[in-house]
């Protein structure tokens, strides 16, 4: 009998799961759009949910943004929606995400649509993108100005600035640190602490070491312009203290309560963790942007997004390519 050779048999890839997209983005920020130019590169199949306005959209300009310096925030969203086009396997819908069910390799996605209709859609992999809010103090007209004379971030907003009188609000530790950042881009710097400081003799020490004017006074209002630029401090003595903008570090809660519905591990902060490769703490769900960890700027955003989108298309390449 000839003998025959048997060949070894093929590795076959599992049954993976018929879902409508590769990928469900859930946020349409610069992370999130970042993240589905990537992906559509990779011939993935994509569904973003663009939940409405970003955290930055009052401001006049993004700043330090590689080859975009200065474009407004809604141009800059543009652009990148526009520089989806090419990508067949990616689609855009106005659409509020209400619920998230995982299943197994499975995410099945409930969300509103513009005409208020609900619809149901399936994933492999979702993508949180869904940014923070910001909770501004109680002081009557720092909402109103909040953007523009109100500001959040001096490597944002300090050269914009420069050179003018400026104050910094809050107490304790978080004050000190900002204003002491603050102080490179003003040579004039107050800061208000609206009552009792909570300085330590040696924080009072380091800000007259730089300068830096103290006043704890409590405040009654800010006074601006129609167009939210500041003009006065207003204290509650009925002293008023000119400067041209307040930077403050205000507290922060995740724009979505997605994460914690799905029982995401949070940092101390309430910032969603993530291990090395963008995922959270949970298999096949990842996150980018602001709701992560580290410093908050939307060419980070960006770059977060991109590491995200590759992390996430490598795993399912592993998926589809079993060894």
């Amino acid at each position: 009998m000839p003998h025959r050779s048997i060949s070894a048999p093929r590795h076959r890839a599992p049954a993976l799961p018929s879902t409508d997209y590769d990928v469900i983005i859930i946020g349409a920020g610069s992370a999130g759009l970042s993240a589905a130019l990537s992906l559509g590169r990779c011939l993935r199949r994509v569904l973003v949910c663009d939940g409405g306005p970003p955290r930055n959209a009052p401001s006049p300009g993004v700043q330090s943004f590689f080859t975009r310096d200065g474009i407004k925030p809604a141009e800059l969203l543009r652009v990148g929606l526009d520089q989806l086009k090419p990508y067949d396997t990616v689609e855009v819908r106005a659409a509020q995400v209400q619920r998230v069910t995982p299943g197994f390799q499975v995410f099945e996605v409930e969300a509103e649509g513009e005409s208020g209709r609900t619809f149901t859609v399936t994933a492999r992999k979702l993508l949180l993108a869904t940014g923070v809010e910001d909770e501004l103090p109680p002081v009557p007209g720092m909402r109103d100005l909040w953007g523009r004379g109100v500001l959040h971030c001096p490597y944002c907003h300090g050269w914009e600035v420069r050179g003018q009188a400026l104050a910094v609000y809050g107490q304790g530790k978080i004050v000190t640190g900002m204003a002491l950042l603050v102080s490179r881009w003003a040579p004039d710097l107050v800061v208000c602490t609206d009552g009792a400081g909570h300085l330590s003799p040696n924080a009072r020490r380091r800000l007259r070491q730089q300068k830096i004017q103290l006043n704890e006074e409590p405040i009654s209002h800010l006074e601006g312009t129609a167009n939210g630029q500041l003009r006065h401090i207003v204290f509650k003595n009925g002293d008023k203290l000119a400067r041209h903008a307040l930077f403050v570090h205000p507290h922060q809660h995740q724009r979505s309560t997605l994460a914690e519905q799905l029982g995401c591990r949070l940092t101390s902060k309430g910032a969603i963790w993530i291990n090395k490769h963008s995922q959270t703490s949970i298999s096949g769900l990842y996150a980018a942007g602001d709701i992560t960890p580290g410093p908050q700027k939307a060419l980070l955003a960006a770059a977060e997004g991109t590491e995200a989108a590759i992390a996430i298309h490598e795993t399912l390449t592993r998926e589809e390519c079993p060894k």
